[in-house]
């Protein structure tokens, strides 16, 4: 592992490999998990480092486990961030992981496009643009999304049980870290639920009871993402806090109570709650002292007043692997999908999709000529891909901007027509883009998703999960896939759950047409 400007300490840490039942290794939903990988990935950034910001701790016991790491505030704390730490470390070019989402959801839908197609050497990255997956995993050696969602859960759920039970942190601290491995669980489970239909749902970490566990309806896991979003709510801090998960902090990495309620408008807004969904957004929207839209070039930047909750940097020498895995080189893209290749570009779908004058086209979006003739476009709305350079942007997973087109949608969903049209219009007026035509709820609704589509394009796969969740999907896809040279099935808007989890629990059934 390699971290941003850290040096390592000369301490020695021995973790043991227990699980409950004094198990040496523990299922969850046919997934093998190692308490040694959980307390390298929850501990090593930050016990390791001497770093300030999300990543600084103080030096721990010698020995941890899943019953002693939850003792005392610091170790408790870094637990969950080392989560955050796995969402921001990884390359997205590997489809396996969080950060991954924007990329296979991008190449999914209509947003990207996949350099050399069938010729690329990389078979997820190609499954995944063709909407042709074969089936997902079928060993414990191959990583899916799915794996590391339910890899996430497990900590997730043991935090809050060890939490609960703690009688030795500090009360803020521990009220602190609940609210944020709630908020963390429902973010996952939002991300499972969208991405795979269906899916087991469990708030506990006994494994011999996930791993015979069969899948619950969506309906059943977002009423449980709205539980735990309230619980959050009630519980995080209004402010952002530091890596002691007390200190008061500039840096927007733990989540607040803020982002609990951005993600809560947006669970809203995915139920048809239109209500809530306008609530929830307008309390965010409201809180100008800490939260507003900001000029085109300045969105992306670290703990810009528009992001809502981000994630550090932690690859060392590096700002965001977005920025790293989308910026393409003057030579233009390659069939590689290495953590130095450039396999994918921005289809002619989006760059179409923007009108002229669009600061958005402009300033995230960029574009390289190849031999003179072929112009390739690729995001760029993180900017900085070049090694050491001085640390500018984090990566940014909720902002001001989503909210506003969340409450414009409800309230033309409402028929509150003015309304609707004044929040799309922060969001056109701050693109340089004149006041919207649309004047009632059937051309609102479709001018709100068009200005989604051009506004969070290749983030966290909004783009796809919108045509999704408004039926879109199945309309506009068969005209997608020639271009990619492939055919659209209804069955594909859902991705296959790993075959190894199906042969390990036969109460787990897979999505049709795998």
């Amino acid at each position: 592992m390699k971290f941003n400007k850290c040096k390592f300490l000369s301490c020695s840490i021995l973790v043991t490999n227990r699980t409950e039942n004094n198990h040496p290794r523990s299922y969850f939903f046919g997934l093998q998990f190692r308490l040694l990988s959980i307390s390298i990935a929850m501990t090593a950034i930050a016990i390791l480092c001497d770093c300030s910001k999300l990543v600084q701790v103080d030096s721990p016991p010698t020995s941890l486990t899943s019953d002693n790491i939850y003792s005392n505030d610091a170790t408790a704390a870094s637990v969950l961030t080392g989560l955050y730490t796995g969402m921001a470390k990884t390359s997205i070019l590997w489809a396996e992981n969080l950060n991954s989402i924007g990329l296979v959801s991008g190449l999914s839908s209509d947003e990207l496009t996949l350099y050399g197609a069938a010729a690329n050497g990389n078979a997820k990255l190609v499954q995944f643009y063709q909407n042709h997956l074969n089936g997902g995993a079928a060993n414990l050696s191959d990583p899916t999304i799915w794996k590391n969602l339910y890899a996430n859960l497990y900590i997730v759920n043991l935090a809050i049980e060890r939490l609960s039970g703690s009688t030795s942190l500090t009360p803020s601290v521990k009220q602190q870290l609940l609210g944020e491995a709630t908020f963390l669980r429902a973010f996952f489970y939002f991300y499972l639920v969208n991405l795979y239909g269906d899916v087991p749902l469990t708030t506990a970490s006994n494994y011999q009871v996930n791993s015979k566990l069969s899948r619950s309806s969506s309906t059943d896991v977002y009423a449980q993402i709205i539980r735990d979003l309230k619980d959050a709510e009630s519980l995080l801090s209004d402010y952002y806090v530091a890596s002691d998960a007390k200190t008061r902090t500039s840096d927007r990495l733990r989540p607040n109570k803020w982002s609990a309620s951005a993600l809560l408008s947006r669970v809203y807004l995915y139920t048809g709650d239109w209500v809530n969904a306008e609530v929830k957004a307008t309390e965010v929207i409201n809180n100008k002292v800490m939260y507003d839209t900001v000029s085109v070039s300045n969105v992306f930047l670290k703990n810009s007043k528009e992001s809502i909750w981000q994630l550090q940097p932690v690859n060392m020498g590096w700002n965001t692997e977005d920025a790293r895995a989308f910026i393409i080189p003057s030579s233009g893209p390659t069939s590689s999908s290495s953590v130095d290749g450039y396999p994918v570009y921005l289809s002619d779908n989006l760059i179409n999709a923007f009108e002229p004058g669009d600061l958005r086209k402009d300033q995230w979006i960029n574009s390289v000529v190849v031999n003179g003739n072929v112009r390739y476009y690729y995001p760029y709305k993180y900017k900085s891909a070049s090694l050491n350079a001085t640390i500018t942007e984090y990566g940014t997973v909720l902002r001001v901007a989503e909210q506003y087109l969340i409450r414009a949608e409800a309230r033309a969903e409402q028929s509150k027509i003015d309304g609707a049209k004044n929040d799309l219009n922060s969001v056109r007026t701050r693109a340089g883009l004149p006041g919207t035509t649309a004047a009632d709820k059937n051309s609102l609704l479709p001018a709100i998703q068009q200005e989604r589509q051009r506004e969070l394009f290749t983030e966290w796969g909004h783009r796809w999960l919108d045509l999704k969740r408004t039926g879109k999907i199945d309309e506009w896809m068969p005209s997608v896939s020639p271009l990619k040279e492939s055919t659209w099935s209804p069955n594909w808007k859902w991705y296959p759950i790993p075959q190894y989890d199906i042969i390990q629990n036969q109460n787990l059934q897979q999505n049709l047409g795998y």
